[in-house]
């Protein structure tokens, strides 16, 4: 995440959890033009929507948390509130036994919800110490994250990046060839994905993530650069293919 969207985060935290929800929902929802795998920026404005009484609309939002994360306890239940008010009990009872029955865990154990709480606060650690550019640590703590949330895809596009910052390309290959198969909708990765692989010199292989990306995004004018330059090199395919 890029020094723009994590201060668009804070801002936006900040101002929900204060309840001024103008103002948190244009800062959150900048950050979901840029970024769309940020399961609790969804949560957030589904809750802005829903106080506002806009239910269809807090439905996508909530919906679309559960697509990114499927152990979103507080998602889930926002979600089944919302069926209610649109009338839709059945979904409603069934999200919200889904819900408690995915929360249920043995003595000693984390819940879900508390799990992804405490996996957000160690990559906002893990930020922090990026930005003071001290990789190695920051990676120790989006590992920290994944352990608790291996499915949070913008944490592990944080650890990719930072590996990339430190050198360790191959690693930071891995975890992007991970995203991108884990969520192939996910345009960023392969936006990086192909950064990472062209720094390698695998530029065959980084154009076709690229295009990958156009395929998702087409108006994505920064791919379309990056594989107008490569091509430029003249010792490429026309089409990039390989």
């Amino acid at each position: 995440m890029d020094e723009q969207s994590r201060d668009l985060l804070k801002l936006g935290r900040d101002a929900y959890h204060k309840k001024e929800y103008a103002r948190a929902e244009s800062y959150l929802q900048r950050l979901a033009e840029k970024h769309s795998a940020f399961a609790d920026v969804y949560n957030m404005l589904g809750v802005i929507a829903h106080d506002r009484g806009h239910f269809a609309r807090a439905q996508e939002h909530f919906e679309q948390a559960l697509t990114i994360n499927a152990a979103y306890t507080e998602a889930s239940l926002n979600l089944a509130v919302t069926y209610n008010d649109l009338g839709q009990y059945a979904k409603a009872k069934g999200i919200f036994n889904q819900a408690l029955s995915s929360a249920r865990v043995q003595p000693g154990e984390l819940d879900p919800f508390v799990r992804g709480k405490i996996a957000n606060m160690y990559a906002e650690i893990g930020d922090v110490f990026h930005a003071a550019g001290l990789h190695e640590t920051a990676t120790d703590e989006y590992h920290k994250a994944l352990d608790l949330g291996p499915g949070f895809v913008d944490i592990r596009l944080k650890l990719a990046q930072t590996m990339r910052d430190l050198g360790k390309k191959e690693e930071a290959i891995t975890e992007l060839r991970r995203i991108v198969a884990d969520r192939p909708d996910f345009e960023t990765a392969h936006v990086h994905l192909g950064i990472t692989l062209y720094s390698q010199g695998k530029k065959q292989e980084a154009i076709a993530a690229w295009q990958d990306a156009l395929r998702i995004n087409p108006s994505n004018k920064s791919c379309e650069m990056y594989i107008n330059l490569v091509k430029e090199d003249g010792d490429l395919p026309e089409d990039g293919a390989g």
